[in-house]
């Protein structure tokens, strides 16, 4: 499957309000095959081809800061919503746990039900973040490759070096937040009550027509791990492995196409 192809799957599979914040691959294309079609009219170092060259750096550059002003925003809301969750764990705890001031097993188990569909829903989200991250840059990367290709330039090494900078690419407090939520998990519900139970909400949100955050964050993490995954096209353009379980029942549960690597 062709990137583009790759890329309108995931903007489709992840959530409706985060779909126009995607690269805008289509149109960065087209604006190459122009400035390529071009060249042989345009002497490379002229003032003609340097004004369409800072054209298409002014377009990339509008890109990333739509993918930084989005990506703040999301890693801003999701550390308050994660304080309100630890807030929510402690409370349930505090009045309906064994030791609280209104013990009772069934308000307890039910109100942690609650709360533990809301922290796996949140771990699915922050999972499409850094996927958003992973998948955009890899488009960026393809993208600066099509054009010093066609037209002999040397932009690539340069502007990646400067998207390297940019917080939409710094995902280690999302990365941070995950880990967090996996602990709380593995903190609040029993290993064997958490898988079986994971196991049926995974095979429920299947049912409903591909829709639902399970099944977009199980292809953000397929995703991701191909895009991630060492090879022998691995260059310094490329994203470093990303290391999931061999045993991830939830990658194991749907069979999806891989997307192209960066090369």
């Amino acid at each position: 499957m062709k990137f583009g192809k790759r890329l309108k799957q995931q903007m489709q599979g992840t959530l409706p309000g985060w779909r126009d914040k995607f690269l805008s691959y289509k149109h960065l294309k087209k604006i190459v095959k122009l400035i390529a079609s071009a060249a042989p009219m345009l002497l490379n170092g002229s003032l003609e081809y340097g004004k369409a060259e800072a054209e298409f750096v002014y377009l990339l550059n509008n890109e990333i800061d739509k993918f930084n002003a989005f990506f703040v925003e999301q890693e801003e809301d999701f550390i308050i919503r994660n304080k309100e969750l630890q807030q929510r764990i402690q409370k349930v705890i505090d009045r309906w746990g064994s030791n609280g001031s209104q013990p009772s097993k069934a308000i307890y188990e039910e109100e942690v039900g609650k709360v533990r569909k809301d922290i796996v829903d949140f771990h699915g989200e922050m999972v499409l973040l850094v996927n958003y991250s992973n998948i955009n840059y890899t488009g960026l990367a393809k993208i600066l490759k099509k054009y010093d290709k066609r037209t002999g330039a040397l932009l690539r090494l340069p502007f990646i070096q400067k998207i390297l900078e940019q917080p939409f690419f710094t995902t280690d407090n999302i990365s941070k937040l995950v880990k967090e939520c996996e602990n709380t998990i593995d903190a609040v519900f029993p290993v064997e009550e958490e898988e079986e139970e994971r196991k049926r909400e995974v095979k429920e949100a299947i049912t409903v027509a591909g829709e639902g955050i399970f099944r977009n964050t199980v292809a953000a993490l397929l995703t991701m791990q191909e895009i991630r995954r060492g090879s022998s096209t691995y260059s310094q353009y490329s994203l470093p492995p990303l290391n999931l379980p061999a045993d991830n029942d939830l990658t194991q549960l749907f069979q999806l196409s891989p997307p192209i690597p960066i090369v």
